[in-house]
Order: C-alpha cells, then structure tokens, then sequence
C-alpha cells in the first residue's frame, strides 16, 4: 500500500524528467502543509502555582475582587500577575493548563496542538469567511502557547505612534525577557537563510537582536535550547499568590452592568460557565476604582462585547440582546497579515527549526523560514487532504482515517526540506466580525479580506521574488535540487490547498495569482476593538464604566514582524499603569 501511494502521489505535480532529478521520496513534499517532526518528549510538569483551580470548584475564597481578567492569555497572564502584586485578581480561563501537555511544550510537536480539533484542544479551529484555515487559543498563556515561538519588538516608530511612554515599554519588555526567551541555535538551515538573505541585498546583518530595524537579524525564541517552550502562563510567576485567583475552564458568557440612576453603565460582574455546565457569578469590590478586563484576544474580545451588550444595535437585537452601549466599531477593523511560502524540497537532511532569522525589507514584506521531517501525516490531520489524495465526494471519515495511516506510514525521506515564506507589513485591506450565536464557545463570523487592496497584492508579489532570489543564492544552493525550478517548487506547493480557496492551474501563474491561491494565516489577526475607536488610549471601553479591553483586538496594525512580545509587554505595561492611576488618586 506505501508504495502505490508514493507512486500515485510522485506523479500528481512534475513531469517524469524532474522526477527523476530529485527521486520520488522527495516529491512527497506535495503533502506538507507546515512542519515539525516528532521526537521524544522532554516536558516538564511546569511550575505549581497554589492559586490555579477548576472553574467547577467556583472561586476558591472569595465573590468579590479588586480586578477580574477575563482570559489568560499572551496578555491576560502578565497584566494578572502584575495587578495582583497590588490587588486581588481574578483570572478567568476558557482553556486549561499548558504544562504537561507535550504538544505545546515540545518544538517538535508545533503542528500537532494546531491539528487537533477535540472539544478539549488548546487550538480552537476557525476558518475564515475568506476560507482561510485559522486557530485562536484556548489554554492559560494563550496564543504563546500555540505559535512558533519567534520574539521581536515592535518598532520605535510603533512606540511613538501608539503614544506609549518608551522608557516603561522597554521596562515592561525586559520584565517579559527575563522569565520567557532565549536566544535561538543557528544551525545550517537557518545560517544558509540568513547568508541566502544577506547574499541578495536585504542588508545590514543586525546580528542577535529583538530590534525592529531593515535588514537580516537575528530574533529570541520562547522555545529554548533543549526545545521547550515558555509562554506567557510563564509570567504569573511574578504574581502574589495570596492575591491571586486562577479558574480554569471558565467560559465567561457575559458581563454584568449596574446602570440604574447612571449616566452610562457601569461594568460590576461576571457570569461564566464551568466544565459541568454549571454557571457561575462573581462581583467586583464597590470600590469604584475595581474594573473588569477583557484579554480575551482579537475574536474573544469583541464577540464577548457583544454578548454583553456593547456593539452595533442592529447586530445586538438580532441576537435578542439588550443594548447597554451602542457601539458600531465593535468588530470593524479586523485584519490579519496574509503569509504565502514556498517549499524547498532538500537533498540533504534538514534540522528541525521554527523561526529563527528575519529579513525586514524595505519592499513591504518579511521574509523567514522553517524547516523540518516527517510532518505529513500531521498535516493531513490539520484537515487539508489533498484533492488528489482523497476526492471531495470521497472525504468520507474512513477515507480520511485511510488517507491519514498511509501518508504517516511512509518514510521520513519522503518529507525533507522546509518553507521560505514572506508575510505583508501591516496590510492595507480590512475586515470585520459579527457574532452569530449567543453561546460564548461558538466561533463568530470573521473576514479579513485578504488582499483587497492592490497595495497588500504588490507587497506579496515583492516578498516572493525575495525568495526566489534567496533560493537562487549561492548561501542557499546545498539546500535544493540543481535541476528543479522555482516555478516548480511553487507547483509543489499550490498543489497542496493550504485554504479552501478555488484552485487555478499550476502551471506558471503569475506572482499575483499564486499570492491568492496559497494565501494563509500566520496568526497574527488583531482588530474588533481598537483604540479610539471602541477603547480610549487608556483601554477604557467607550461609553461604559470599570471597563477596560487590554490585548491584540485593539491594534490597529501587527506591531514588529511577530506580535506576542508586544502583546505580552503590554499586559505589564497596562498592569504598572493601572496601578500607579491609583496610587496617585
């Protein structure tokens, strides 16, 4: 059976001339979707916080609290832990605990947290309205939990925009530093990147740095040298835990507001539902200086606003809720920075590695790489079978299953390489969210519009010319077959739907067209709540009291070349921030 399957899937994509060239294990790469191998598990048990509990058991201590952070996430984790040094916090978590867990702790197992799709999963799975495939994180420590681990600043320029006070944002920053990242080993794949990008003009070499500046550099890792990963739940280690109140499990279903005699609502509570089923309120103390704060992510943040009554009326009385606070930017703005790659089918074995090395260039694109073995198998678990591997009409789940043994069953130097991609800086296009159903685990409606403005188009179209000029280098060549074309790397890897876009012909699209058709996430998605729009520059909500949204939702674009240092800085930031308001009132 393994051997009609490499005979059947060799020959869906190349004529039989460059077959033979790079032999048939190698073509087996029209299988991959992204990577990772799989290796022995080196976990730890992580670290044993006293104040984590199960939603079921209700809040440990106490009803009422200085703060209650609604999700644990890349934000929600540092601005608790911060708060909490100060005030009581409560800590509410849909997801459960990272540690433990070998698919989120471990490098090699990147893509599988991403592949599963149990109701118990760390990765919820959404996909687009563009028909991009896409996850949002559903475990304490958030989306730093489930991506590639890559740390970067946002720029000086971001800084000053953002109107953040510089000195506290690289204070904040170095907090964040401390506890999560490390600098990253540069093996071949990565050096032979780093010198392919150099050797094409993407200069200076800035060395190892968290700096956004243009050029090739160097970033820090949150995986570090042995392959395990810290993440933002990390960062609770700073807390006080007698202050503390971590639940796990906990799906907040809506916030209550007290409105009565008020000029506008005042935010005073928290309905959440627990594991059983069991709902669940808590209160804020009647000090009027206690807010609630929604880190709840870039879909999390904006769906639960309109689950409580803050957001466009006419989306609110669809859904028989009652307006508290109309607001019709609530949801507008959503973006993501669409990531289109190309594989690299190697002659020689590749180490396994996330993302290490940037190219920042001046063109309007980023330029990284992956590389990695035997992740096939994983990558049909990710529920993006081949057509030409299963049928539409055939998807049946014994297909699938069928499908699924046999592509895990073949060789590991059937899947040797690994991906150069590019990712649009801070694009143009927009999108936006609407909220379909009142229960809090559904995922709402989401389009990012993906290359609607020309403009993102062009910067795509220039970050794809960089790679093939960095494949083309001479740093470079070790790594690819002398006799396989570009073109035909990029038919290896249009012919593998990486979304559920209709498929063009492979046969030498242009540079715009193939942009449209491999379009994919990078995860980066942010927007639905953003500053002076549906948050003041101090995170307050408009148009209601003790309500505060601290996360990616309020961007107005992704800062840096990967999110999650600034996302977890700001949640220290905002914590030192709301802190000191009090100690001056």
């Amino acid at each position: 059976m393994k051997s009609d399957a490499i005979a059947f899937l060799s020959c869906v994509f190349l004529p039989r001339s460059e077959m033979a060239e790079i032999g048939k294990p190698a073509l087996h790469i029209t299988l991959f979707f992204f990577f990772m191998s799989f290796q022995t598990y080196r976990g730890e048990a992580g670290p044993k916080y006293s104040f984590l509990h199960q939603a079921k058991s209700g809040p440990a201590d106490r009803l009422e609290y200085d703060y209650i952070v609604i999700g644990g996430g890349t934000s929600g984790c540092p601005l608790a832990a911060t708060l909490s040094k100060n005030y009581t916090v409560l800590l509410l978590e849909r997801g459960g605990t990272p540690y433990g867990n070998k698919n989120i702790s471990n490098e090699a197992s990147f893509i599988e947290t991403l592949s599963d799709t149990s109701p118990s999963s760390a990765s919820q799975r959404f996909i687009s309205e563009d028909g991009v495939i896409n996850a949002r994180a559903r475990v304490l420590g958030g989306g730093s939990c489930l991506n590639a681990g890559f740390y970067t600043h946002a720029s000086a320029d971001y800084i000053a925009e953002t109107g953040w006070d510089a000195k506290l944002v690289n204070e904040s920053y170095d907090w964040v530093e401390k506890v999560v990242v490390n600098e990253p080993v540069m093996l071949q794949w990565q050096s032979a990147m780093r010198d392919g990008l150099l050797e094409v003009g993407v200069e200076p070499f800035n060395g190892y740095t968290f700096d956004h500046v243009y050029g090739t550099k160097i970033g820090g890792s949150i995986f570090d040298q042995s392959g395990h990963r810290h993440s933002a739940a990390d960062l609770l280690r700073y807390s006080e835990p007698d202050n503390l109140t971590v639940l796990l499990h906990a799906t907040v279903h809506r916030i209550l507001f007290k409105y009565k005699g008020r000029k506008i609502p005042k935010a005073h509570g928290v309905v959440f539902q627990d594991g059983t089923g069991k709902k669940h309120r808590v209160y804020l103390k009647k000090d009027p200086k206690s807010e609630i704060v929604i880190s709840a992510g870039a879909l999390g943040s904006p769906q639960l606003l309109i689950l409580s009554g803050v957001g466009p009326s006419e989306q609110l009385k669809s859904l028989g809720i009652n307006m508290m606070v109309e607001q019709p930017l609530v949801g507008q703005g959503m973006s993501d920075n669409p990531m289109n790659a190309i594989f690299v089918p190697s002659p020689v074995p590749v180490e396994i590695s996330l993302i290490r090395v940037v190219g920042i260039t001046r063109l309007g694109t980023y330029i990284e790489g992956a590389s990695g073995s035997n992740f096939a198998g994983v990558a049909t678990d990710f529920g993006m079978l081949s057509p030409q591997t299963v049928q539409p009409k055939q998807k049946t789940p014994e297909a699938i299953a069928k499908a699924i043994e046999t592509l895990k069953a073949l060789p590991t130097s059937s899947f040797r390489g690994g991906f150069l991609l590019e990712k649009v800086i801070g694009p143009v296009s927009k999108g936006d969210l609407k909220v379909i159903s009142r229960n809090p685990g559904k995922n709402p409606k989401v389009k990012f519009n993906y290359f609607k403005d020309p403009e993102d188009l062009r910067r795509c179209v220039e970050g794809l010319k960089t790679i093939e000029k960095v494949i083309d280098s001479k740093a470079f060549s070790r790594f690819r077959y002398a006799g396989l074309s570009v073109q035909n790397m990029m038919n290896i890897t249009a012919g593998y739907p990486m979304n559920l876009l209709p498929r063009h012909s492979n046969d030498s699209v242009s540079l715009e067209q193939y942009c449209k058709d491999t379009v994919m996430t990078i995860w980066h998605y942010h927007g639905g709540c953003r500053t002076n729009e549906v948050v003041d520059s101090d995170y307050r909500v408009i148009g209601a009291d003790g309500l505060r949204v601290i996360d990616g939702s309020t961007f107005h674009s992704s800062p840096g070349t990967n999110p999650q240092a600034t996302v977890m800085m700001l949640g220290r930031y905002m914590g030192i921030k709301i802190i000191g308001e009090r100690s001056e009132d």
